[in-house]
């Protein structure tokens, strides 16, 4: 499985990210997969190379390029709950600085690239996210609804930025939600929105689940959510991307 550190022009400058892709000398459908705000490490390249040994080349972008090359925060290989609070106080300035305005940017240079790159398909991506990465995902899809016909988000923030943006999704979505993250109540309540805008999707909570549950290098990890994940998330890519 070939992989590769890539850098990406901006508007602000470099964006450093991670691919992986299929080594068969041909096309194939891209997809844009937004780290959680731990950002690139060995588990996102991981699972960057699960999801193109099933056909797809995978951008996992540096979110916090501007603050620094990715890891832009020393991390532990597992990030357990002992020393979350340290490494969050780190993070939470990045995250805040991280704009609505700053995203639509970035999402847009991410999306040039893989329009330009040689191993990667002409036609619709599309793109994944987890944590913040599941925000980052929706303003994404959003803002480019001819471009981006998937979108999936995994224990994401994914109703911040209300109903207006729901509105604008034209790509087929699939939200998975921590158990400690989401009520039945609030499910149903965000459900009704999407409803409300026409999204076609489908929505849940995955059981058993806290916050982070795709994460193996967390104390979240939740092996069987992660399952669940894929089982969600393939047939979704396949559907939307006609993937050969």
């Amino acid at each position: 499985m070939p992989t590769k550190m890539l850098q990406i022009p901006t508007a602000d400058g470099q964006a450093d990210a991670f691919a992986a892709f299929p080594d068969n000398g041909e096309r194939h459908p891209g997809v844009l997969m937004y780290p959680d705000g731990f950002g690139i490490r060995p588990v996102l390249r991981k699972m960057a190379r699960e999801l193109a040994e099933h056909g797809y080349y995978v951008l996992v972008p540096n979110l916090f390029y501007r603050h620094g090359p990715a890891p832009v925060i020393e991390l532990p290989e597992h990030i357990g709950e002992e020393v979350r609070p340290e490494v969050f106080a780190q993070l939470m300035p990045l995250i805040e600085a991280h704009t609505a305005e700053r995203v639509r940017s970035d999402a847009d240079a991410y999306l040039s690239f893989l329009a330009t790159e040689p191993e990667v398909g002409a036609g619709p991506v599309a793109v994944t996210g987890y944590c913040i990465g599941g925000l980052l995902a929706m303003r994404t899809a959003a803002a480019h609804p001819g471009q981006v016909a998937a979108l999936a988000a995994f224990h994401g923030p994914v109703g911040v930025d209300g109903p207006d943006l729901f509105s604008k999704l034209t790509a087929q979505v699939h939200l998975g939600h921590a158990e400690g993250d989401m009520t039945p109540e609030a499910l149903g309540e965000l459900n009704q929105v999407l409803d409300a805008a026409g999204v076609g999707y489908t929505s849940e909570i995955y059981p058993g689940t806290v916050h982070g549950f795709t994460m193996s290098d967390t104390d979240a990890f939740n092996p069987a959510a992660l399952r669940r994940h894929w089982d969600r998330l393939l047939p979704l890519l396949d559907r939307t991307l006609a993937n050969s």
